[in-house]
């Protein structure tokens, strides 16, 4: 018999893309390197879907490459290789000001709000492909007080790396004393989550922020050829809350 939202112990969340929009700070964060170019003149700009496409790609190509790349130095290099791509000129100042951005990057408007209603009824986990020092900054948008965070940085690999869900699963039995089943994983992206959340077994709460279940556009998000099963669906927290606050 299939569990009700209200029967786990504990949400496991990716942040970015779920709690914090990554896209729309990566895409604000871009747009030095275009205005240049486009000062520059000669060259066709990338519209936002184009540019997330890009970014997503080159991030998750050097994730792979270099998974103990500190998050900030990373992006700082994906910034670099996005111009190379573009045959923009680019610049270390730029490049570093882009791995330094992850600060500006917005919470979604219903986060916060709903975040403290589910701390009423779960403990909250982060599960994150950011560097602590990175995170830290965007936990001051979120609004409540995490039970446990577990970064790429303290890992050493980035998702969809199983080792993230190894080591999140391990610290959890350990550390709060819960077990798979106790765990529902709450996510935007089916690549960075949902894939590796169903090898694990993990129930999974879909929050489809891109409206990919209605076609809708995968941003900076690699295409999953096939959509894996989720138990909960939900296109924004807000609506995540509501459900749980009603059972």
């Amino acid at each position: 018999m299939a569990k009700a939202i209200t029967d786990y112990k504990a949400l496991t969340f990716d942040c970015y893309g779920t709690l914090i929009d990554w896209e729309g700070g990566v895409w604000d964060a871009l747009q030095p390197l275009l205005v240049q170019a486009s000062q520059s003149g000669g060259l066709d700009l990338p519209g936002r879907s184009a540019a997330l496409t890009a970014f997503g790609e080159e991030e998750s190509r050097l994730q792979a490459e270099q998974p103990s790349l500190l998050y900030p130095h990373l992006l700082a290099e994906v910034h670099k290789r996005m111009a190379q791509r573009w045959g923009m000129d680019t610049r270390s100042e730029l490049d570093s000001a882009f791995g330094q951005s992850i600060a500006a990057w917005p919470a979604f408007p219903d986060t916060a709000e709903a975040l403290r209603a589910l701390k009423r009824h779960y403990k909250l986990v982060i599960l994150s492909n950011v560097n602590r020092a990175g995170f830290a900054a965007s936990n001051r948008k979120l609004g409540v007080a995490f039970d446990a965070i577990y970064t790429a940085e303290d890992i050493g690999s980035y998702k969809p790396d199983r080792r993230n869900f190894t080591y999140m699963l391990d610290h959890l039995k350990r550390d709060h004393g819960l077990e798979p089943g106790d765990i529902l994983h709450t996510a935007q992206s089916l690549f960075h989550d949902h894939v590796p959340a169903s090898d694990f077994g993990l129930a999974k709460a879909w929050i489809d922020r891109q409206l990919l279940a209605k076609s809708g556009d995968w941003g900076a998000t690699a295409v999953v050829a096939e959509r894996p099963e989720v138990d909960f669906y939900f296109t924004t927290m807000g609506e995540m809350a509501t459900a749980v606050e009603a059972a």
